[in-house]
């Protein structure tokens, strides 16, 4: 199937046709010139029976032209409060629950075998979660991937019950299954690879596409006879399971990940040449290093830094990407389909060709290489005084990681190839900018990292936390640093800037983080407008404590997420009221549209922002954020996975762990040691009736009065383990034995 580029100049969205007015109550106003009121805005949209757009809003309230752009930065501050619920990329809604009606899609089943579902088209806010009642006897059970019309009742939150009222097929999307083979006589079965699709498929005679047993599939459904395992036929083969690239593979053909390059954007990368100096600024006898972990594999920035009078100047060189990724060409649209680079434990599947990403778009010592700079001027308090952008000709220095970049400045030393106490002059300009960012508070969370250690034969070896080295920081700060000038730059030239935005957290996730706060004898308390530094006082308070962890990991599922988009809202978690992404174009397509349109405000060449390009800012914001979230679960799930895969020997183990969720249909625990999760199923706790509180984040057994409580610290024992879905079942210990007893759960069911 052929993949998407960058949309062209007046593309239209899906379905083609224009938007229909949302209803008469729609109705143009008399003209005013302020915005409306957040009160007035709620109470249009909830009058109005339907989705209305930023046009439509601006039509009733009679807003000239020029107050516009101030309506839309409103309403996305709407959307993120939870005032109100985006549907589709142009249009919002009164936040509301689902219809009593809707079509509704399975995604999987509950610990008990019953499906569950979402519903096909929301744009609200949460996750609403379906619960689908057993179908009527004789009749074949909801596949995942099947989507059915469904009469809808809240119970509470964001769940519902569902009753189903037509079947109506499965989604063009899910009638493709990814899975393990399984041969079985004249046929074989497919055991899904996503722990959500717990049905297998069942392989017909002659449609197993010359699959061995254990072989990981792509398979399509085939028409169904209505009874019995659905059937499918296999379509690619991937590579056998348990292999050292299976765990990796299974991620990104899961989430979609494109890993093949079109042979057009491979012949363009491979006619790429060495840069010249020409009217570039020549950089090459300045002691630029670049600092990056031990297994990185591309080296797309460089750091210098030297006293200036009381203060520094700092200086950050980028790789220039857009020198060799043209606006419109094969490498170009190839980049846009994909967003971003995804890293795994064994490999990285890159925005761009190797013979770019690793070759002439990567830093490597004593090599000519062309690059964006932006040299900062600093005073002793680490405030900006100045900074200038240019396109140069670099020579990188050296190439070093952060261990050994601590361990130069823990000795005094400098590594070879570099004179002067450079080392002792980057952590100098450090501590400058690090005492600024302390001053301007920012959201600093402690959450540990984990590292998945393989063996060359792609076997996990260990689970280690990753450090934390001042050396990390140290890149982090002049990073962002540079991120603000391009953002500010931009700005300065009157350029389309694709901004990084952070939004604060809704009142909704505010008031759910202070009931849980509340049940540990704390709060948040902010004097005044809620900033970053209020969350930093709180997690001080906590820091070495017992609930460090658990505060830490509520306080970031209390934050929004991070997105790309042309409009500014600024950055709640640093504090910050512009920033941009400019410092790894190999990676982020985000930073190679920050690289053009610097090119093309400051007249540094002819490769520059297109206006074309400019004009679908809103929608390429729109996809590169999509990209980069489908990136992070795909890593995430990779991780768990490995660590599934690194536990499944250990099963009947004990563990130390956290209570780290808490839901109607289970509990959830984290390992201490290895960060791993896994699931505790609800009819696995003592024979009782528990009633989940939510929000005091708790469970408590209406007989017993035993509670539960998130963040608690218990024992929990591996009872399974299936690294094929990265999925773990776990049984808590209670007074040394577990929850569960046989004899209770018989009792329950008879």
């Amino acid at each position: 199937m052929a993949r998407r580029g960058p949309p062209v100049k007046g593309h239209k969205a899906k379905g083609g046709a224009r938007r229909a007015s949302p209803r008469a109550a729609v109705r143009t106003g008399a003209a005013r010139s302020v915005l409306p009121t957040r009160a007035e805005l709620r109470e249009f949209l909830a009058s109005v029976q339907g989705r209305v757009g930023k046009t439509e809003i601006a039509r009733h309230f009679g807003l000239p032209t020029e107050l516009r752009p101030a309506l839309r930065q409103l309403l996305s501050e709407m959307t993120n409060e939870g005032a109100a619920a985006p549907v589709g990329k142009r249009t919002i809604q009164a936040p509301d629950r689902l219809p009593d009606t809707a079509m509704v899609e399975v995604t999987g089943t509950d610990p008990d075998g019953d499906p569950i579902a979402r519903p096909v088209e929301w744009g609200g806010e949460g996750r609403p979660i379906i619960y689908m009642h057993p179908e009527r006897r004789g009749q074949p059970a909801l596949a995942p991937g099947e989507r059915v019309l469904a009469r809808l009742r809240h119970v509470s939150g964001e769940k519902y019950e569902g009753r189903t009222l037509k079947r109506l097929g499965s989604a063009g999307e899910a009638r493709r299954v990814l899975g393990i083979y399984n041969h079985q006589g004249m046929g074989g079965r497919i055991t899904p690879t996503d722990r959500r699709h717990k049905a297998e498929w069942h392989v017909p005679e002659g449609e197993h596409g010359g699959a061995a047993h254990g072989e990981i599939v792509l398979a399509e459904a085939l028409p169904s006879q209505g009874f019995g395992l659905r059937p499918a036929r296999v379509v690619e083969r991937l590579g056998m399971s348990g292999e050292a690239r299976s765990v990796s593979l299974i991620c990104i053909h899961q989430h979609g990940i494109p890993d093949v390059f079109p042979d057009e954007a491979v012949a363009e990368s491979k006619r790429a040449r060495r840069v010249g100096l020409g009217k570039r600024t020549d950089l090459r006898e300045m002691a630029l290093v670049t600092i990056d972990g031990e297994d990185a594999r591309d080296f797309d920035d460089a750091v210098f830094a030297e006293p200036d009078g009381d203060g520094w100047t700092v200086v950050v060189a980028i790789a220039d990407v857009a020198h060799y990724v043209k606006p419109g060409s094969a490498l170009d649209r190839e980049a846009w389909a994909r967003g971003n680079s995804v890293y795994f434990p064994d490999r990285v599947v890159p925005m761009l060709p190797e013979a770019l990403s690793n070759g002439w778009c990567s830093l490597k010592p004593g090599e000519e290489r062309g690059c964006l700079f932006v040299e900062m001027r600093f005073d002793a308090s680490g405030t900006k005084t100045g900074h200038r952008f240019g396109r140069g000709l670099m020579r990188s220095f050296a190439r070093l990681t952060y261990d050994s970049a601590q361990a130069h400045h823990d000795a005094g030393t400098d590594p070879e190839g570099v004179q002067g106490g450079h080392v002792a002059r980057l952590y100098g300009a450090f501590r400058a900018l690090l005492a600024a960012r302390e001053r301007r508070g920012t959201l600093d969370l402690d959450l540990p990292e984990r590292k998945v250690n393989l063996s060359p034969e792609g076997v996990v070896l260990s689970v280690t936390p990753r450090p934390r080295l001042d050396s990390h920081r140290l890149i982090e700060e002049f990073m962002v640093a540079a991120n603000v000038c391009a953002a500010e730059e931009l700005e300065r030239l009157g350029q389309p800037c694709m901004y990084r935005v952070h939004a604060p957290p809704s009142d909704e996730k505010l008031k759910t983080l202070g009931e849980f706060l509340g049940t540990l004898g704390l709060s948040l308390n902010p004097a005044g407008q809620l900033r970053p530094a209020d969350f930093a006082r709180l997690l001080e308070r906590v820091k070495d404590t017992p609930e460090a962890r658990m505060v830490n990991e509520t306080v970031l599922r209390s934050q929004s997420q991070a997105a790309y988009d042309p409009d500014n809202i600024g950055h709640f978690g640093l504090a910050l009221p512009r920033y941009a992404h400019f410092t790894s174009p190999i990676r982020r397509y985000a930073d190679l549209l920050v690289h053009r349109a610097l090119i093309a405000g400051l007249k540094l060449g002819a490769d520059g922002l297109a206006e074309a390009e400019a004009a679908r800012f809103v929608e390429s914001g729109e996809h590169i954020t999509a990209t980069e979230r489908r990136a992070a679960q795909a890593e995430r799930d990779a991780v768990d996975r490995y660590l599934t895969a690194f536990l499944a020997d250990k099963v009947g183990a004990t563990f130390a762990a956290r209570l780290s969720g808490i839901h109607p249909f289970g509990l959830f625990v984290t390992l201490e040691e290895t960060g791993a999760s896994g699931f505790v199923p609800m009819k696995a706790l003592p024979d009782d009736h528990w009633i989940v509180e939510e929000g005091n984040r708790r469970v408590m057994g209406r007989r017993t009065r035993q509670v539960l409580s998130l963040g608690d610290a218990v024992e929990a024992r591996l009872r399974e383990a299936n690294p094929t879905t990265g999925s773990m079942v776990f049984d808590l210990l209670m007074g040394g034995a577990p929850a569960r007893l046989e004899g209770q759960r018989r009792k329950r069911k008879g």
